[in-house]
């Protein structure tokens, strides 16, 4: 690798394809870019504007020219001296009908296909209307009335056979699909499709996992709709038959629902995901699913093309997205560093303020989230913070300031936030550590209560093999669960079976429970150090090692979503600070600690990527820069918030936003200016 790459990220798309940057490609060189940064370019869902959902990991997406524009704008791209780094995503798939072949056949077959174990699906779900099934939770409203409403239809492609839902399109099983058949070929009458409908009902069970079965029940299935497909391109009158044998089926709802009784997938209200989803998603996103690249076969499927284009020379570099979401990150960039001949390698890992990336990592650093932090600390004024608190927390609650008015008044209440926020006092400012407590409590209540559920119920069989802790009731599992969670200052610890445990991750965890167990003292502090244990992998067995694996890849989106995507919306103190990476709480300008730490990262990852926005960044460098201008003015800032407060105060209504928002507003006012009104809607 060169001593030095500069990259330049481009968003690939329908409308800007390869061959939109190859036509770039010299504007980039004269800039001094050192390598193209693309996009994910694995095929997408059809339209994809980013390329996060990836439904075929063995085909470069035709939308930005496939292969063959690839090839030419790597090509391109050498002439001029230029690399290409490819941006990955090897922890989730999109579920997008037919185009992901390996999902559809899923859906088809159930825990017997093939690909069944590629995805993370609990197919011994608590739920015994889930046992070996799917949840599909896209229907509108309920299943009974949806169907009873004519909404769901079983049609037919030639010998294909496929449930529609609107947009929605799910296959039949071919084994369900032997009573209609039959019924068929009763009216014909055809001995020929007869034969094919009793061959298709004799195929193996989808719930019969054994891998010469699913191998069997895959090869039958194969045969006889090849059959079926040659007797209705032949036989007009089978065609009329099957067809009539549909429109009773679509008629009757009580013969539908038999029909999809047999499938091996639920359809369900889509409300039903957050209480019952019985495969690990992206987040809270039901439409894209999570992957088991821990399994070597899972992983080489998977990157079969990426390893084609590094060893090809047509990628220079990955970017790992999310590498978190995995089950196990180091095992995978111990895979991938193998299966990329040790290409350069940066994972988007989101480190705490105090937190350092692992040292036995095989990569050469992180995307950059920290160091776009430390650079935007430097612009805040420290000193100024007090001042900036107090006006924060008399603004957004006029009633607790010693001399603030209603937040209904006009000139007598600005001119209050602005003594208060020059004098540094006035009312107590809200706690950032609370808000983002009871932030991440709210997204395991709702958004991730079926991750929540779903380890719960794994960590109530492991507390019943240990006599100890049988006695403890779901309900104090959960909420111990959901406090430990709510503790962790990181993302996840990285503990490994078989691998001593990192200090820096026995620390995280027992600070966790430490504070966990405090702050619910009515709760057994035994079942605390219980979790804290398995967390540690201390106990021995199978389901108590998947619960301190499953914890490390639940905790992650538990932290993205509780506090990126939630307190970072509800503690406007100074919003330049709530970035991807960073905290509103912590404020450190100090330049020479600034330079001690880029010193630290380039003695241990000298070719880590440095960057000031990604594609995920809260607000971009220019807007960060002019909003902690504010903190260097508090006086003015104060002055020009009493301000506007005053004249706005004749629109406040309880129906619009909450001071809250409305500070928010007016400092994303001053770092967007000028913004259309739409947009800042």
């Amino acid at each position: 690798m060169a001593p030095a790459w500069s990259t330049y990220r481009v968003q690939l798309r329908r409308e800007f394809p390869f061959a939109g940057l190859t036509a770039i490609a010299d504007y980039l060189a004269a800039l001094g870019v050192t390598h193209a940064y693309c996009s994910p370019s694995l095929q997408a869902v059809a339209g994809s504007t980013h390329g996060y959902d990836v439904v075929d990991p063995h085909r470069i997406n035709p939308e930005l020219g496939g292969i063959a524009g690839f090839a030419s704008l790597a090509e391109r791209l050498r002439a001029l001296g230029l690399g290409t780094v490819l941006d990955i995503v090897p922890n989730h798939m999109a579920l997008d009908g037919p185009a992901n072949r390996w999902w559809w056949d899923v859906l088809a077959n159930g825990p017997s296909s093939r690909y069944a174990h590629y995805f993370d699906i609990d197919w011994d779900s608590p739920e015994r209307k889930l046992m070996g099934n799917v949840l599909v939770p896209v229907l509108g409203d309920h299943y009974g009335r949806v169907l009873e409403a004519g909404e769901l239809q079983v049609t037919r492609d030639g010998a294909s056979f496929v449930v529609r839902y609107h947009d929605h399109v799910l296959p039949l099983s071919p084994r369900s699909i032997n009573d209609l058949l039959a019924a068929a070929a009763n009216q014909v009458p055809s001995e020929e499709l007869a034969s094919i409908a009793a061959e298709l009902g004799n195929l193996p069970h989808a719930l019969v996992v054994d891998a010469d079965l699913s191998r069997e029940r895959s090869r039958g299935a194969r045969i006889q709709l090849e059959r079926l497909r040659r007797l209705v391109e032949t036989r007009p009158e089978v065609v009329d038959a099957i067809d009539q044998e549909l429109k009773a089926i679509n008629d009757d709802p009580d013969a539908l629902d038999d029909l999809l009784r047999r499938q091996n997938y639920r359809l369900a209200f889509w409300r039903t995901a957050s209480d019952e989803l019985d495969y690990r998603r992206f987040f809270n996103i039901e439409s894209l699913v999570g992957l088991r690249v821990e399994d070597p076969d899972v992983f080489a499927d998977t990157h079969s093309m990426i390893s084609a284009l590094v060893d090809g020379g047509l990628v220079n570099g990955l970017r790992v997205d999310h590498v978190d979401g995995l089950l196990d990150p180091p095992g995978y960039l111990e895979r991938l560093a193998d299966a990329s001949s040790g290409a350069w390698v940066v994972v988007e890992k989101i480190l705490a303020p105090d937190e350092a990336l692992p040292d036995e990592w095989p990569v050469a650093g992180t995307t950059g989230y920290e160091f776009l932090n430390r650079v935007n600390g430097l612009f805040v004024s420290s000193a100024s913070m007090p001042a900036l608190t107090a006006l924060y927390a008399t603004f957004i609650d006029p009633s607790a300031g010693s001399s603030a008015g209603s937040s209904g008044s006009s000139g007598s209440s600005g001119s209050s936030v602005g003594a208060s926020a020059e004098a540094g006092g006035g009312a107590a400012a809200p706690s950032y550590a609370e808000i983002v407590w009871e932030s991440k409590m709210q997204i395991m209540r709702e958004e991730l209560r079926t991750e929540v559920e779903r380890l719960t119920s794994l960590w109530a069989l492991v507390a019943e093999q240990h006599r100890r802790y049988r006695d403890y009731t779901r309900r104090e599992l959960r909420d111990g669960l959901r406090e430990v969670l709510a503790a962790f200052p990181v993302y996840r610890t990285y503990v490994r079976p078989g691998s001593p445990i990192r200090a820096a991750d026995r620390h995280v965890i027992r600070a966790a429970v430490a504070a966990a167990t405090e702050r619910r003292p009515e709760l057994d502090p035994q079942m605390f150090d219980f979790l804290g244990g398995l967390l540690q992998l201390e106990y021995e067995g199978p389901l108590e090692t998947e619960l301190g694996l499953r914890f490390q890849q639940l905790s992650s989106p538990v932290m993205a979503k509780g506090v990126e995507d939630t307190a970072f919306y509800r503690y406007n103190r100074l919003v330049s600070l709530n970035e991807v990476g960073g905290s509103p709480d912590v404020v450190d300008g100090a330049v020479a600690r600034f330079h001690r730490h880029n010193g630290a990262v380039a003695a241990r990852w000298p070719t880590t990527l440095l960057t000031l926005a990604t594609h995920d960044t809260k607000r971009g460098p220019d807007t960060r820069a002019r909003i902690n201008v504010l903190s260097e003015i508090p006086g003015q800032w104060a002055a020009a918030v009493a301000g506007w407060a005053s004249h706005n105060a004749v629109h406040r209504s309880a129906a619009g936003p909450d001071r809250n928002a409305e500070y928010l507003l007016y400092q994303t006012l001053v770092g967007a200016w000028p913004i259309e009104a739409d947009r800042m809607v």
